[in-house]
């Protein structure tokens, strides 16, 4: 069960209208400090609802920080698709672990069909290169300026891969035809892209506005993520790309302020280099570094494409692109009742995350045993 009412505690705060107005374009960072404890991952959670199209992705050092914000976004998010991708137990191509295996694939699959909103991954499996099967990769498209595509084509495609074609596109997976204009709206785009055609040559590439059907700014690549695509089977018609490649030019990069990502990645990269090759000496047909792994530089390269937010618990000075939120660390209560009791009757709304509903009531018993008057607090379950 989702927790609502702490996405509508943040939405309220005149900091999250201030960070709504400054989000990055791609390219662009932006700091957000005063995030103390899993506030980060509300404010995440916060902006998934509000843009239940954008695709964001939280990118941590570790695997173990990456799980607590994927518990932390499933506890307050009820229907936000959102997803993990771990990095490989080992340095080679197979994974001996099929859990871990089984949930990269799954995310895989889902990326490959739109069916993600809110990604969590590492530093280290954004520096993997893993198999991606064709007929996978085929139902993504991108498309530039200056590409050369049959519009009809393009239609079909489309329509294969389950968008509905309609006289103006008003919501994500739809797209429409008007003469030389092809107008699309896929899921991870803030805002839908309008190609027209010179012929079969995509002349002009620009994003549009729902409401006024007006252009607003040129795109420099559109990726098109298919409604339906294939499912993964094996990965023996596949080829290797990256995790970021997947990734559409306006996804939200969300990077936590204890994430250091190039010291990762260089460790990754070096480490990588020293047990492929003693898998070689062992004899085993090992691929190489450069196969199994993007290099560092290259990496941090892509990523600076992408709108970054670097959320912090500490607050950020102020500045024209830095958002602070006055947030505190909740207070230590312990097991003293007495204590809670007090703080829940101070004035300021409190919220109590309890395990279970037993847990819930016992807890509300307390808390208004001592008074005639029902105690303030709310009491949810997360």
């Amino acid at each position: 069960m989702g927790l609502p009412v702490l996405l509508d505690a943040l939405e309220s705060l005149p900091d999250f209208a201030r960070l709504i107005g400054l989000l990055p374009a791609p390219g662009e960072r932006r700091t957000v400090g005063g995030l103390v404890g899993s506030s980060a991952a509300v404010v995440v959670g916060t902006l998934a609802r509000r843009f239940p199209h954008r695709f964001l992705v939280v990118v941590t050092e570790t695997l173990p920080q990456a799980e607590r914000w994927l518990a932390d976004l499933q506890g307050v998010l009820d229907d936000t698709p959102v997803a993990l991708y771990p990095p490989r137990e080992g340095f080679g191509e197979a994974e001996p672990h099929a859990e871990i295996a089984g949930e990269r694939v799954e995310t895989l699959e889902r990326l490959g069909r739109g069916d993600v909103r809110v990604l969590l991954t590492t530093a280290r499996a954004t520096l993997e290169r893993t198999r991606l099967p064709r007929a996978l990769a085929n139902a993504r498209l991108e498309l530039r300026r200056g590409d050369i595509r049959r519009p009809a084509v393009l239609a079909e495609h489309l329509e294969r891969v389950g968008f509905e074609r309609v006289a103006m596109v008003e919501d994500v997976a739809q797209f429409s035809m008007r003469g030389g204009i092809l107008d699309i709206y896929g899921f991870g785009m803030a805002e839908p892209v309008r190609l027209e055609f010179w012929g079969d040559e995509i002349a002009e590439l620009r994003h549009f506005d729902l409401q006024t059907q007006r252009s607003t700014r040129a795109a420099e690549l559109a990726l098109i993520l298919p409604v339906e695509a294939p499912a993964i089977s094996d990965a023996g018609d596949a080829e290797r790309q990256s995790l970021a490649t997947l990734w559409p030019p306006d996804a939200l990069l969300v990077i936590p302020g204890d994430t250091h990502l190039e010291p990762e990645m260089r460790r990754t990269w070096d480490e990588a280099a020293h047990h492929i090759e003693l898998a070689r000496r062992r004899g085993e047909a090992t691929p190489s570094r450069e196969e199994l792994y993007d290099t560092p530089g290259d990496v941090l390269s892509l990523l600076e494409r992408f709108g970054q937010l670097l959320v912090s618990a500490r607050a950020q000075p102020g500045s024209e692109d830095a958002v602070a939120f006055p947030l505190l660390p909740p207070e230590s209560i312990g097991r003293d009742i007495r204590k809670l009791v007090r703080t829940v009757r101070d004035g300021i709304p409190t919220i109590i995350l309890c395990d279970n509903a037993g847990q819930a009531e016992r807890l509300d018993e307390l808390l208004n045993e001592s008074s005639s008057t029902p105690s303030p607090a709310a009491l949810v379950l997360g």
